[in-house]
């Protein structure tokens, strides 16, 4: 599976104003700025954030953007299905049910099931607060 630039952008996005947004609203400019991204880039994704309830604007002479949630409460999952549409590492696994016509006899479907629930249940683990801190929450691995 490849995050395309739409999702490592909303990310950057995300964190960013997390990090910035001390009680005022962080302008996309400035974020553009700081990240090193289009200002036309971050205006278009703006929109798939807010409409998802992740990002609130505020209009105004000091208007801007602020998360609509805390930090705590905003996973990356969230963003980036938000940003991309999907998480799945395959179209079938797309959505809330199988959608292929050959699920019952796919001999592959229980991996590629299997790689979307373990994808799933990490980017929704990671919140946008553990990263703007530099802090990732990861589940100690078992040793060989």
């Amino acid at each position: 599976m490849m995050i395309s630039t739409k999702g490592r952008y909303a990310m950057r996005l995300m964190v960013d104003i997390a990090v910035n947004a001390r009680q005022e609203p962080v302008s996309l400019k400035d974020v553009a700025r700081r990240e090193e991204m289009p200002l036309k880039y971050l205006e278009q994704l703006v929109r798939p954030l807010a409409r998802e309830g992740l990002l609130k604007s505020v209009r105004g002479q000091r208007g801007g953007y602020l998360l609509a949630r805390d930090a705590s409460d905003i996973s990356a999952g969230d963003i980036l299905r938000a940003a991309e549409g999907t998480c799945a590492p395959i179209a079938c696994l797309e959505g809330d049910e199988v959608s292929c016509p050959r699920a019952r006899s796919c001999s592959t479907l229980s991996f590629w099931k299997g790689l979307d629930d373990a994808i799933e249940a990490y980017v929704d683990s990671v919140m946008v607060s553990d990263l703007a801190s530099g802090h990732i929450c990861m589940e100690e691995k078992p040793s060989s």
